[in-house]
């Protein structure tokens, strides 16, 4: 049975602290009591961003002033083949006056959801769990005890996402300096992922892998575990991430970067043609710093990965503004 593809526009309202704001389904329509994140059915003629902005004003009396693109899914409902186009909702003029829901609730991403959530929806909410910045790990460079000690500092300053990536550190030196930043990220509640080596994570037990692309356009199955994302470079690599179901990708680079002093970088156009009409989050890399957040999140990015402009200037002790969420 072919499905009528119904394309629906959906808003991630969000507060400073990171809390986003979910409707609860009225008892006289489909799915009642479910909750869902507010939006509606993109009309003939209409963008779904304009949609979206329509919808809110309609449902909850507020004017968006600032909408930048995020996400979109696909769901099979029995009665429709629904395309949700999901943008996050970053400034709002008026308060909110619901008009459609019969509860609200404003929701934070490391705390309890709500439940039932409409199916379409709730794959939006682990996406929402990932923070905006990830710092990846260069100790094999820096050495290790300079490493630790930024990664020290840029937890006290709001880092929960840590990419181990140390292809330039011996077997046994990698294995001690993951578990030691294991250690130091769980305290602080975060995640640690680790670059390739799969055996490597199962085995100390962390939060997941992360894929360089050779590995990525090689790979046949997601591996088995909670997090697992990859580096791109391109929209075929981002797409294959897409279909085996990864959480999140790197794009880049989008500047120049001494990392890789030959590879042209994309600049915040080409990142946004790329990174569009995703169904996970895809964060910005290559020469970026806290200063990037805002031009990386309106191109499309759930937020930035960095090196250097994760850990400031290390041998200053210098930490940089790493933006935590």
């Amino acid at each position: 049975m072919t499905r009528k593809l119904v394309d629906v526009a959906a808003g991630v309202l969000l507060r400073p602290d990171g809390s986003y704001l979910l409707g609860q389904r009225a008892q006289d329509t489909v799915y009642a009591g479910y909750w869902e994140f507010p939006g509606g059915k993109v009309e003939p003629g209409e963008t779904p961003a304009q949609a979206l902005c329509r919808e809110l004003d309609e449902e909850l009396g507020i004017r968006v002033t600032r909408l930048r693109p995020w996400l979109r899914r696909e769901h099979l409902y029995e009665h429709a083949h629904v395309r949700l186009h999901f943008f996050e909702v970053a400034e709002w003029e008026g308060e909110l006056d619901d008009k459609v829901h019969s509860a609200l609730a404003w929701v934070r991403p490391d705390g309890p959801s709500r439940e039932p959530m409409l199916p379409a929806n709730g794959p939006i909410l682990k996406a929402l769990r990932l923070p905006r910045t990830m710092g990846i790990t260069q100790a094999a460079a820096l050495g290790v005890t300079a490493q630790l000690a930024a990664l020290d500092r840029a937890l006290a300053g709001g880092l929960r996402l840590v990419q181990v990536r140390e292809a330039g550190l011996d077997a046994a030196e990698r294995a001690r300096f993951t578990a030691e930043v294991l250690a130091r990220v769980r305290a602080h509640r975060g995640l640690v992922l680790v670059n390739g080596d799969l055996e490597l994570a199962a085995r100390l037990g962390a939060d997941g892998v992360h894929l360089p692309a050779k590995m990525l356009m090689s790979a046949q199955a997601r591996p088995q575990f909670e997090w697992v994302g990859a580096s791109c470079h391109t929209r075929a690599e981002l797409e294959h991430a897409a279909a085996l179901g990864l959480d999140y990708a790197l794009l880049g680079p989008v500047k120049p970067t001494s990392t890789h002093p030959g590879q042209p970088a994309l600049g915040w156009e080409a990142f946004a043609r790329l990174a569009a009409g995703l169904p996970m989050p895809v964060l910005a890399l290559g020469g970026l710093s806290a200063d990037d957040m805002a031009p990386a999140r309106d191109a499309g990015a759930h937020g930035i990965a960095a090196i250097r402009g994760v850990w400031g200037d290390v041998r200053a002790g210098r930490p940089s503004a790493t933006g935590g969420r």
